[in-house]
């Protein structure tokens, strides 16, 4: 099969193409860098060419609302109507679990929901993963939630994944017949506050964690069902604390081989 993967050079992406490689399929790794831009539609209707399938995990520049739900419109109306044009029979995108849950989210997660409108509506045979947040960006989000060197979380449990499952989830994806959506997730569930405590742990970092119901999470609100799969999906086996271990120690924390 040709599958060409937008964001193909990402963190993502370039583990989508490694692993449609190593299946023997044809995988193009596109993004501007390459000459294919879903934002200023160049490029696609080249790219998409002879295509069975396209993967989009581009990922908005910027995090603020307005920027994210422009950057997801128009890439994925661009990408969708190139797809149309060139005959291609199978979109698949990443997501967000728990954005279908949440039509009127703020932040990051608006710009998802656009996109996923988009999908829906598009005319595309199409395959939305919705993946639980990575390993990879869990540093991340301690760092986005200290005040005054500490930091704190919603109390409501999360259940992360490494990004080489997410990339195993799309690329079997692609190869697959449309499936509309699927969730995926890691092996474990506990409270937002656990899973940073964990990690700061591990990269000997001694900031203290405390749960606060008043910050949300990235702008918006979150419950118990918010940030984790409801009902039948993926399930990881790697747990946290494996992948922890894999880790190569750097000067700042932890970071992946």
């Amino acid at each position: 099969m040709k599958i060409v993967v937008l964001g193909g050079t990402g963190l993502i992406g370039a583990q989508v193409v490694a692993r449609l490689r190593e299946g023997g399929h044809e995988a193009i790794a596109a993004s501007p860098s390459t000459g294919v831009d879903s934002i200023a539609g160049t490029g696609l209707d080249e790219a998409f060419a002879g295509a069975d399938a396209v993967v989009d995990v581009t990922n908005a520049p910027a995090f603020d609302e307005a920027a994210v739900v422009s950057f997801f419109t128009t890439a994925t109306g661009n990408v969708l109507a190139a797809e149309k044009r060139a005959g291609v029979g199978h979109h698949v995108a990443l997501s967000i679990v728990g954005v279908d849950r949440d039509p009127d989210a703020k932040g990051y997660q608006a710009g998802k929901v656009a996109q996923e409108r988009l999908i829906k509506e598009g005319g595309v045979p199409f395959t939305i993963v919705r993946a639980t947040q990575f390993f990879e960006f869990l540093a991340g989000i301690a760092d986005a939630s200290t005040v005054d060197g500490v930091v704190r979380v919603a109390p409501a449990p999360m259940q992360p994944i490494a990004s080489a499952a997410v990339a195993r989830a799309v690329a079997d994806a692609a190869v697959a017949a449309p499936a509309g959506a699927i969730e995926v997730a890691g092996p474990e569930r506990a409270p937002i506050g656990e899973v940073v405590s964990r990690v700061l742990h591990a990269a000997g970092d001694e900031r203290r964690v405390v749960e606060d119901d008043t910050v949300g999470y990235f702008g918006r609100e979150v419950g118990k069902a918010s940030l984790v799969p409801v009902g039948e999906a993926i399930i990881d086996e790697l747990t946290l604390d494996e992948w922890l271990a894999a880790q190569v120690p750097t000067a700042s924390g932890v970071a992946a081989r």
